[in-house]
């Protein structure tokens, strides 16, 4: 008799509801059971970061992860990052402008890490993003264009909120904020 459980995973803002094996992992679920193949697999040990994801907002390595460990979180892929009309996110943009991938194998996890780590740190100074990208593994690149798209990305982000706040009407005497 095949062990099987049933898992509700709500990944890039939907519900799935799966019948899998309890030591299925993340990456194999993400993969092959919902087909979002953005998400590689490198060296399934945890140490290249090519599967990164992010749980709850969070970095987290897919391969690493048994499906059943995220029920009920909230799990985005490199899927999510596409604009809704298909284009390129803000990060991936700066990834194609600044030549952040060569091969392409590692750059889902890249993204989902810089993704994560720009929301948690949005004032990320160049010495931390290094420091951050030393986590993942790549081949291609040396690491420098990587480290530059994504600290062009948060200082598009901080000029591009800097801009909104600028542009906000201010508040009158007694209305509440």
């Amino acid at each position: 008799m095949t062990d099987v459980a049933l898992v509700e995973l709500h990944v890039n803002g939907e519900r799935h509801d799966l019948a899998i094996p309890p030591r299925r992992t993340l990456a194999d679920v993400l993969r092959h059971d919902l087909g979002l193949t953005g998400t590689h697999v490198g060296c399934e040990h945890g140490i290249c970061g090519a599967c990164t994801v992010l749980v709850d907002g969070a970095p987290a390595r897919a391969c690493l992860l048994f499906a059943i460990q995220v029920e009920n979180a909230e799990i985005r892929t490199v899927e999510s990052l596409a604009d809704p009309d298909g284009g390129l996110s803000d990060l991936q943009q700066c990834f194609s402008e600044h030549h952040g991938l060569q091969c392409g194998f590692c750059t889902p996890g890249f993204l989902m890490l810089a993704e994560g780590y720009l929301a948690e740190e949005p004032e990320a100074t160049r010495e931390e993003i290094r420091e951050v990208v030393a986590s993942n593994l790549c081949r291609c690149t040396g690491y420098q264009t990587i480290t530059d798209a994504i600290d062009d990305c948060a200082s598009r982000r901080r000029a591009a909120l800097q801009a909104a706040l600028d542009t906000a009407p201010e508040p009158t005497a007694g209305s509440t904020a």
